[in-house]
């Protein structure tokens, strides 16, 4: 009997997937993708070998995907077997990646039509053909669908483009690719990337709500590049869609992937890696293998550099590619990253398949408030930030009914106000008004330029003012609103029309909205717009600014603690006076959150180098 067990035991054992070395970094992994282009070419040793050791030599890597088709081009079985041979030789992981686009005829990107016969048996065919190489693929971000052929606008029918697509999508990953893979190899994990237009992925097919669960995992696409590139994306995405996608993804989320696009200084390629892994992805994938020889000239040193900032040019050596900027990049966040514990935040409810306020909580993000999106109402936080992606619920008024019955804060956009008027009147009635053209917030200071604003209407004595906005000191409205219902309170934030408004707030707006929405955070900034804050369950956070010149800020603490210490450079930091809180608020302003933060906190003085982070341990 001992040795049948013993020899059930050695079997077991054995029928487990070899477990992977030790990576080359703490908590995390590097991978690379690489294209189909550059994979035809690996049937050459010569060629790859000198490629890889010029690579390998600044970088350290610790997987591979090795794609087998884009643009209509497949990769020859021989340049897929000389691929996985070499980095099996260099005891590299490797999987395989796929590209759903066919050859284009137009110069632009295209995807496959998901109606005509033809189209459906290439999308099959080519999961199959990769299934057979590989026990893991990763579908760059193409798997949808933007085709308008005849065929697609006749099966389309009167339904809106969102809905066919969505139906189309959701079929074609189960049917046409993730159930013959599966039939090729039961083995193979099929992971979809999602890329970073997330705010629009339900008009393209892309559906939230059920293609986690018919996938073996998801992927999280967190170029943000340059707000002033074709998507104006924020670089606070690189953080918040990590946090998004594992939130709705129920943990299934494997990473996140950067790129080079759009990099007019070298520090905007360091900081989509931070992001990305502040967010706790357990892997940052840089596309792509060939562009890690770029040679990197001196037009992408920024001129903070030689200031001591988190990203060190100095580091990168002789002839720079961006390899080497990749490798300093995340050289330095690998000093933090197995320190941090959990992600929280500020949790916002963006419901599956939602649009509205389209990357509205990325902005707030920008301006300091720690953002942690989520596709269910979370019952269990003190204040809920919605925006108009909430409306998408067609229950939300009850919800909110709920949270504040139970004593709970809830803060709402104008835009969200704007589209739920009428079932809101039940706790507080409210009108949009016309715009007003503003810079001056009383007590909180004035903004540099003049914004415009939505004018949200109230009745006197059935809400208040708590953050006022004065024009010509003749009108007036609130940037902050707050209305008391049972033992909770409705907020209503005043979003200005162009959401780039929001970093010319003054600072003192910045902070009293940080308190109001702090409430489920142990951590808070007091300070400018353009610096992030990141917090976690462990006691620690980080502090990332996106500015060009150095910055101090305030970090307030809810909790009394002794000190901060700075996890890289163990310098320890002692905390200073706090104002009494009820400095310059009228005696109306001070509500349960302003009891709340008169309770004993700590402040502490940080500086931070710019385009730079720093971390922190409370003790």
């Amino acid at each position: 009997m001992k040795n049948y067990l013993i020899v059930c035991l050695i079997l077991g054992f054995a029928s487990l997937p070899c477990m992977s070395r030790a990576g080359h970094y703490d908590g995390f992994k590097v991978s690379v993708y690489i294209t189909s282009s550059d994979v035809n070419k690996m049937t050459n040793n010569k060629w790859l070998d000198s490629v890889w050791t010029e690579i390998s030599s600044r970088l350290k890597v610790d997987k591979v995907y090795i794609e087998s088709h884009r643009d209509g081009l497949y990769t020859s079985e021989a340049a897929l077997t000389a691929a996985k041979e070499f980095f099996a030789s260099k005891k590299v992981e490797f999987g395989g990646g796929i590209t759903y686009t066919p050859e284009s005829h137009t110069g632009r990107w295209e995807t496959f039509c998901y109606t005509t016969p033809e189209g459906r048996s290439e999308v099959k065919k080519i999961a199959e053909y990769t299934a057979s190489h590989f026990d893991e693929i990763l579908l760059d971000d193409f798997f949808f669908n933007s085709c308008k052929c005849e065929h697609c606008t006749e099966a389309k029918g009167t339904k809106s483009w969102t809905e066919f697509r969505l139906e189309l999508m959701r079929d074609a990953a189960e049917n046409l690719v993730v159930g013959p893979a599966h039939a090729v190899n039961p083995k193979c994990r099929v992971i979809v990337k999602y890329p970073n237009w997330y705010e629009h992925f339900p008009a393209l097919g892309f559906d939230l709500a059920l293609e986690p669960a018919i996938f073996d995992g998801v992927w999280a696409g967190t170029e943000s590049r340059n707000p002033s590139a074709d998507q104006h994306l924020q670089a606070y995405l690189s953080y918040e869609i990590i946090r998004y996608l594992d939130n709705i993804s129920k943990g299934k989320n494997g990473g996140g992937w950067i790129d080079a696009g759009g990099m007019s200084y070298a520090d905007r390629y360091a900081e989509q890696a931070w992001m990305t892994l502040f967010g706790k992805a357990p892997e940052c994938t840089l596309f792509e293998f060939g562009s890690l020889q770029r040679a990197i000239g001196e037009n992408v040193k920024g001129a903070w550099q030689g200031t001591g900032t988190s990203f060190d040019w100095n580091k990168l050596g002789d002839k720079p590619t961006l390899a080497s900027i990749a490798s300093v990049a995340f050289q330095e966040v690998n000093k933090v990253y197995s320190k941090l514990g959990n992600p929280v935040g500020i949790k916002s409810y963006k419901p599956a398949n939602s649009v509205g306020d389209d990357n509205l909580q990325n902005f707030f993000g920008m301006i300091g408030l720690p953002i942690e999106m989520t596709p269910e109402f979370p019952t269990d936080a003190e204040v809920i930030l919605l925006t108009e992606q909430a409306a998408y619920d067609k229950f939300l008024v009850d919800k909110i009914r709920k949270q504040l019955k139970a004593g709970r804060e809830v803060i709402v956009t104008s835009g969200l106000v704007q589209k739920i008027r009428e079932e809101l009147d039940d706790i507080v009635e409210l009108r949009i008004g016309n715009k007003g053209f503003v810079n001056d917030f009383s007590y909180f200071g004035k903004s540099k330029e003049k914004m415009i604003i939505p004018q949200v209407l109230y009745y006197t004595n059935d809400a208040w003012e708590d953050i006022p906005v004065h024009d010509k000191g003749v009108l007036g409205w609130p940037m902050l609103l707050q209305s008391r219902y049972e033992d909770g309170s409705l907020w209503v934030l005043t979003v200005p029309d162009s959401f780039a408004d929001l970093y010319e707030l003054p600072e003192g707006v910045l902070n009293r909205l940080r308190t109001v929405a702090g409430a489920d955070v142990p951590v808070r900034l007091e300070g400018p717009a353009n610096v992030s804050l990141f917090a976690y369950d462990n006691n620690t956070f980080v502090v990332e600014s996106f500015l060009d010149e150095p910055v101090k800020v305030k970090v307030v603490i809810n909790e009394p603690a002794k000190q901060i210490t700075d996890l890289i450079s163990g310098a320890r930091i002692t905390p200073e006076a706090a104002p009494a809180q009820s400095q310059g608020f009228p005696f109306f302003m001070r509500t349960r959150i302003w009891l709340r933060d008169s309770k004993a906190t700590n402040t502490y003085e940080v500086e931070v180098k710019p385009h730079s982070f720093r971390a922190f341990k409370q003790q």
